[in-house]
Order: C-alpha cells, then structure tokens, then sequence
C-alpha cells in the first residue's frame, strides 16, 4: 500500500528556526588556534578573562543598586552572563544558551521584585542592563566567528523576539529606557561583522588550498608532458632498431646460403615479433602524442650536433667553449645517451642565455670508467641584470626535463649556484661498451666486415 505524501508537519517553521540552534558546529578548535604564534593562540582565553573580570562585578553593583535585586541573586545572575565567555571560544552556541537563559532570568527576577508587572522608579533600561548586553555582544562576535549563517540568522530572530517582547511586558513599568532596538541592532551589527570575517578568512583559506593544488597539478603536468616528449624521443631511437631487427631477420635466410628449414622458421618469427612489437609500441605512443608534436620527423640530435649549437648560443652573445674527448661520436654512443647529452647541454646552455646575459659558459664532456660526464659551468654576469623570463625563477620545465632523463638512463644529476655567482649542472651517465658501439644497422647487410653477407674485411 502507497501512503500518501505527509502533509507539512505542525509547528515547521518554529521547528526550522531551532533546529540550528540545537546543532553547533563539529569544530570545536579554540579561535586562533592555526596561529604559528603562542601568545596569539593564548589570545581568547585573555580577552575573555579580562572580559569576565571586569563585567562580573559591574554586572553585580548594577543589579543591586539601579535594579534593586538582592546580592545572592544578582551575583548568580551575573555568573551565569559572564563565565559562559571562557566557554565560548571553543562551543559558542552552547555559551549563548546559558547567556540567554542567564538573561532572561535577570529580566524575570527584575520584573518579580517590584508590585504588579513592574516595578517603579527603576534607573536601569530596560530590558537589557548594561554589563549584559556588553556580555551579549561579545557572545554574538565568538558566535559569528564560528557558527554557519543559517544559525546567526536563528540567533538574531529569537534575540529580537525576547526583546520585543520583554520590552511591551515592561511598557509600563517605569524603567530609565528602553533598549531593546538598540540590543536588536547592535546584535545583527555585530552578527554580521563577525560573519564577514569568518567567511573572508574561509575563502582566503580555499584560496590558498587552490593555489597549492594548482602548483601541484602544474608540477605534475609539466613531468608528466616531459616524460611524453622523452618517450617520444625513445621512441624515434628504438623503433629504428626494432624495425632492422626485422628486416635483418626477414632478409636473412635470402641472404645467408644453406640455412636449414628449421632457422629460417626462427628467422620468420623473430621477424613477425619484432613487426608486432612495433606496432603494439606505436598503439601506445599514440595515447602520449598530442597534435603539436605529429609533426616531429626529423633526426634527433646527439652529439655531433654540439658545435652548431655551441654557436648559435655564441650568436645570441654567451661566449661559450665546447670540449669533448675524441672517442665521444654519434655512432660510438647509445642513441638514448646522446639525445640526452644534447638535451641536458641546450637547456643548459638555453638558462645561461635568459638568467645569466653575458656570462660566459664552458661545456665539457669526458668518459671516466664506464660512464660519461657532462658538465655545463657559467661564471657571474658582467652586469647584474634583470632575467629574460617574466619571473627570475623561470618555469623550472628545464630542470625537471633535465632531472627526469638522467633517472630514465639511472645517472645521476647535480645542479646549484658557484660560489662566485656562476651555475652549474654537471650530469654523470652510465655507459656499456663504448669502445665498440657501433651499431649492425649502420653495416651493409647488418653483418660485421668479414662475415657472410657484409662487406669485405679491410686488407
């Protein structure tokens, strides 16, 4: 059986008024508590101690002499208004409770001690006595620091209601004024200060939250967008290997006599994995290669391509030395190792241009055992002078470009200023085999001088 939808219940807007009023917020840190500061942290609890020792006492003489209240039932009374300060600056809405109640308690009492509905001749306002409004006010600046909107709202409606009220009950009762409008504006004043606060320190807070995000995300993505461009890179050089591979092994048993059924069977295989290996590696590469870099066909760099670029950074003013050992040459290095020489030495060279106008710059590259040092150094500018980026901190793409090739080929990067005002990066890669790298592509017929189907040995 479908019941039918329930009709609005009795008393829903009364209901939806205190229902914040009975839900304080989750937080309960003490205000300032995120201050790095102590004294700024211990702030509060000062603030409503001094508040305390000062209202409790005013609150007590006034009682007594302009409203006529016994001493016992006053000092309690202004208890119940002030002490609740100390509780407010980590529950405020549980403090206003007992504030409330403290001063609706006062306004009974003061309207029980005289004859009839009030009593005469009172030299206090009405309904709100001074030290009690002032306690009032500064629960409703905890509150608003704290509380959501919709309970500031609560807050300020029933405040006005009892005030209101109060004050018609005790029209005729002879007081020294009036101050219920005065109570209702300064609280909505204050509610709503207190409130612009808060949430100008909240958007501040997520503001700041974002920025952090964002430069997280930018770091990422720029990672990210280097490590694509590398494996792009990568690649350029071994798909050029797998692809010989399987024309060598395609080719070999036309160009090798007398090789049985069952080798030229392994050569056909090894052919057919090789051509599946390219293409589940171009399937790949298509996910990492954006339209920008489509177009990237041309041979990558290495290291024979230093001195054209040596000086075309002395073109744009860096006076710049190149020296290399003579066993470093394209064909006696892996191809992955002198991309990334060439790489690691433009960007190098590429931050002494925008960060150091001037300088001059030394590149070396030399072999110590069995890996490969290459070392970027400039001296100070002539002039001090502003960068050539937007920032003097640069994008910080080269390093991380820099940083993520030499952990793809397990070397090791080092970079920082010269203590006579210069930079330096100085990159330490791995080498195998580099007195005989030359690869079988660049033979005829991939076989070595001597060997069946390549050239002749030299005499």
């Amino acid at each position: 059986m479908i019941k039918p939808p329930a009709g609005p219940a009795r008393g829903g807007p009364v209901r939806a008024l205190l229902a914040p009023l009975t839900r304080p917020a989750a937080d309960h840190t003490p205000l300032l508590a995120q201050s790095a500061r102590r004294w700024v942290r211990l702030l509060p609890y000062v603030l409503a101690a001094a508040a305390i020792a000062a209202l409790l006492p005013t609150g007590i003489l006034v009682l007594v002499n302009d409203y006529g209240v016994d001493a016992g039932p006053a000092a309690a009374l202004a208890v119940t208004q002030t002490v609740p300060l100390l509780l407010a600056v980590t529950r405020p809405l549980p403090a206003w409770w007992m504030t409330g109640g403290g001063a609706l308690l006062t306004a009974l009492l003061i309207l029980a001690t005289g004859d009839g509905a009030a009593p005469g001749g009172v030299d206090g306002p009405w309904p709100w006595p001074p030290p009690g409004l002032v306690c009032h006010l500064l629960l409703m600046l905890t509150l608003a620091l704290r509380e959501a909107r919709r309970t500031l709202v609560a807050v300020w409606l029933v405040t006005a209601a009892a005030s209101l009220a109060l004050s018609v009950v005790g029209v005729t009762g002879g007081f020294g004024g009036d101050d219920s409008l005065l109570a209702v504006v300064l609280t909505g004043a204050v509610l709503v200060l207190g409130g612009a606060l808060r949430e100008r320190a909240e958007a501040r807070r997520l503001l700041a939250e974002q920025e952090h995000i964002s430069e997280a995300e930018r770091e990422r993505r720029t990672l990210l967008e280097e490590r694509a461009r590398i494996a792009r890179e990568l690649h350029d050089v071994v798909a050029h290997h797998m692809s010989v591979i399987a024309v060598q092994a395609a080719s070999a048993p036309y160009r090798i006599t007398g090789v049985p059924a069952e080798a030229a069977e392994e050569f056909t295989a090894i052919a057919g994995t090789a051509r599946e290996s390219l293409s589940e590696m171009r399937r790949l590469l298509g996910v990492l290669r954006s339209e920008e870099s489509g177009a990237e066909k041309a041979p990558q760099p290495g290291v024979g391509q230093l001195a054209q670029l040596v000086e075309t950074v002395r073109r744009a003013g860096v006076s710049t030395e190149l020296t290399v050992a003579a066993e470093l040459t394209d064909d006696r290095l892996p191809p992955a190792v002198g991309l990334s020489v060439y790489r690691i030495v433009q960007e190098a060279l590429a931050n002494v241009v925008r960060h150091a106008p001037g300088a001059a710059a030394w590149v070396s590259l030399a072999v110590a055992g069995e890996s490969l040092l290459v070392t970027v150094v400039n001296a100070a500018p002539p002039v001090r002078t502003e960068s050539l980026e937007a920032s003097a901190e640069g994008t910080g793409h080269g390093l991380a470009g820099m940083r993520e090739r030499v952990r793809l080929l397990d070397g090791r990067l080092d970079t920082g200023p010269l203590p006579d005002g210069g930079f330096k990066v100085a990159a330490v890669l791995p080498l195998t085999g580099l007195t005989d790298t030359r690869s079988q592509d660049s033979r005829p017929g991939g076989a070595a001088p001597g060997e069946p189907g390549g050239p002749p040995a030299a005499p």
